[in-house]
């Protein structure tokens, strides 16, 4: 088989390791969710890596929005390989910062101070004006 020919097997047809349904038209791929207005490949590298490691200089929203900004890069897995190794694991990162997150608050919410105990009163916030005097006004 020459190269450029496409390979038809299972009802998806695949040139050039990019896989598109044969029955819809081929349309291009873009790394972000800008389309044809968006950054160049390396742009988007350039990007996806200063995303990711931004998040973990305590900034864990940015990989987020590595998420979603390079989102065609998460759902067209073999288009951009090096820009994916960035945006997964921004990916893997959000969601253990947010499951982490949402323990941590939950732990706080629910349990209280039947959790805590007689440490809680120093563990919350919403009693540091009555601990300094600040509450009546003079």
């Amino acid at each position: 088989m020459e190269s450029g020919q496409s390979i038809r097997g299972g009802g998806a047809e695949s040139t050039t390791g990019i896989v598109h349904r044969s029955s819809v038209p081929r349309q291009p791929i873009w790394p972000t969710i800008d389309g044809p207005l968006g950054l160049s490949d390396e742009e988007s590298l350039s990007y996806a890596r200063r995303f990711f490691k931004f998040g973990f200089l305590l900034l864990p929203w940015l990989w987020a929005v590595n998420c979603f900004y390079f989102w065609p890069v998460l759902r067209h897995s073999p288009a951009f390989p090096r820009i994916r190794d960035y945006v997964v694991r921004s990916a893997i990162g959000f969601a253990v910062f947010t499951v982490l997150l949402g323990s941590w608050a939950l732990t706080f919410a629910i349990g209280g101070e039947r959790l805590f105990g007689p440490v809680w009163k120093q563990l919350v916030m919403y009693n540091v004006a009555e601990k300094f005097g600040l509450t009546g006004w003079y």
